[in-house]
């Protein structure tokens, strides 16, 4: 088989392409972030390989865990039931680290043309030594597809057509909203649009609309409680603490997020002070979306840069009163307090 290893958008266009031509390559790799993309092209290649649905002889699948090199070997070589070809599934297997891995290269390697086997990574990252020549091997064999986080415009006007589909309207601002706070994945978005078009009553959806019916990711709410606390709004930040707290999130996992919006608003301070902008704060910060990157900008022009380094240490100072604190959410409630007054 040709070297064809393929990644990222390229690889996911290549995917949808071959689809849409009824031709499918014979392996391919999936992983990613976004599972809402990974699950319609997994659905694409069930409705165009198996006719008679995923009871029948041309659809198998597997769990990684415990599958032998000779259960793939049998899949992969069992001819399809009145069809051109067969799907093969298989969640979840490392086959970078599987003690099998030679004896799956040599499967990999020479597979026949009726079969499109599909490795999704889901529950186990996809994490692949490319150094290790085996490894090289087996990826070279593969279409490796990536699916990631929208780009901002595709994501953007992806939610206004499904807000359009639900009979309702939706601005680009208010639609970058409802992204930031859900995190960004069409997964989440899906339901988000509607539960947002079930609730509003008037055809164009408002910000109201959005935040009487979503429940921000944690993410999101520690960033609103860090820039209240920018903005000197020292009530409302309050007020997002004890939305936290409502949450039922364990007091750690609050000062773990409210510790990263600090760190990356010091980033931000940073950048600006050197004179760098979104771009340079996304590398720092291992970001991929600039429309996240923005909203940190503008919370360090409201904050100098010793006050972002003294947000940053009163942070971790707390996450350590944590770990023999009695009361975790009193320690919380002073940090707030505490970068309430400096």
């Amino acid at each position: 088989m040709p070297q064809k290893q393929k990644s990222g958008s390229d690889g996911y266009k290549t995917l949808t392409e071959a689809i849409t031509a009824g031709k499918p390559d014979r392996f391919y790799i999936f992983y990613g972030e976004e599972r809402y993309l990974l699950e319609r092209a997994l659905g694409a290649l069930r409705k165009l390989l198996c006719k008679n649905g995923l009871d029948g002889f041309n659809y198998k699948r597997f769990d990684g865990k415990g599958l032998t090199a000779a259960e793939l070997d049998d899949a992969v070589n069992t001819f399809p039931s009145f069809a051109e070809r067969a799907l093969v599934e298989v969640h979840d297997l490392d086959i970078f680290k599987d003690e099998q891995k030679e004896m799956f290269y040599l499967i990999l390697s020479n597979l026949p043309d009726y079969i499109c086997l599909v490795f999704i990574y889901d529950t186990i990252p996809y994490k692949p030594d490319a150094r290790v020549k085996i490894n090289a091997q087996i990826l070279g064999n593969a279409n490796v597809v990536e699916f990631g986080i929208q780009e901002h415009s595709k994501l953007i006007a992806w939610i206004s057509r499904h807000f359009v589909a639900a009979g309702k309207k939706i601005t680009a601002q208010d639609s970058e909203y409802l992204a930031l706070i859900t995190g960004g994945y069409m997964s989440s978005l899906y339901g988000e649009i509607g539960k947002v078009a079930a609730y509003a009553k008037e055809e164009k959806i408002t910000r109201a609309d959005i935040d009487a019916v979503v429940i921000p990711v944690l993410d999101t709410v520690a960033y609103k409680l860090t820039d209240a606390l920018a903005s000197r709004d020292h009530a409302k930040a309050m007020s997002i603490l004890d939305e936290l707290f409502q949450m039922h999130e364990a007091p750690h996992k609050l000062i773990f997020s409210i510790s990263l919006k600090m760190r990356q608003i010091l980033a931000a301070r940073i950048c600006l002070d050197n004179g760098s902008g979104a771009m340079e704060l996304m590398v720092i910060c291992g970001m991929k979306e600039e429309w996240k990157a923005r909203p940190l900008l503008e919370t360090a022009r409201r904050m100098t840069l010793d006050e972002c380094k003294a947000a940053v240490l009163a942070c971790a100072e707390t996450a350590y009163e944590l770990n023999s604190s009695p009361e975790p959410e009193a320690r919380m409630v002073e940090l707030i307090l505490k970068l309430a007054l400096s």
